[in-house]
């Protein structure tokens, strides 16, 4: 399929989550991974998906100058967008319940940008996921952080995990873009490629 149409090109994976990783293997595509050290800040103006358009544009820029013609470089974004604010990782324990505990009986956005970037162009692509939590107990909100430390995870939660099994009680839109990575959108965007 897929694999076999992007042949001429190489693709590249700029992102260390494990999750995005899996989800190219899962997609059946042949791709390396770079790693850049990127500092994460956007300006303060920014709402919604203007900061993870931002963020995924700004960890594709890191690589200019440096792609060959046949490279397509992936990067991307996601942020949880609740109470007209942005819920990245979460510092420590108390941060990740507080997080949780605010979303908790309530409706949250994701947000996923993705940055697709060649020798001459860049192309963003984007998804929003609206997530509606249960109402939860502290008990449990203090189980899924101690056992399962979404220290990695913006929001501080996996949808994938125990705690999206338990606490998620609806979700309009792509799952996947939940875990970090909107693989339809993406797979269609590579598909026009060739």
């Amino acid at each position: 399929m897929l694999k076999e149409k992007l042949k001429k090109y190489s693709l590249i994976l700029a992102s260390g989550s494990p999750r995005r990783q899996q989800f190219f293997k899962d997609l059946d595509l042949d791709f390396e991974i770079r790693l850049k050290e990127i500092e994460e800040i956007y300006p303060p103006e920014l709402k919604a998906v203007e900061i993870t358009d931002y963020l995924a544009q700004l960890k594709a820029d890191a690589f200019d100058g440096e792609l060959n013609d046949n490279e397509i470089l992936v990067t991307s974004d996601t942020i949880v967008w609740h109470n007209n604010k942005a819920l990245g990782k979460p510092k420590n324990a108390e941060d990740a319940f507080q997080m949780i505990k605010s979303m908790s009986n309530a409706t949250h956005e994701v947000f996923t940008s993705v940055c697709f970037k060649t020798k001459t162009s860049s192309t963003l692509i984007n998804d929003v996921t609206k997530v509606t939590f249960a109402d939860l107990s502290d008990e449990a909100i203090l189980y899924y952080i101690e056992n399962y430390k979404p220290y990695d995870k913006a929001g501080a939660y996996g949808i994938q995990e125990w705690f999206g099994f338990m606490a998620v009680a609806k979700v309009e839109g792509s799952y996947t873009n939940v875990m970090g990575l909107p693989t339809a959108k993406v797979y269609e965007y590579l598909s026009t490629l060739v």
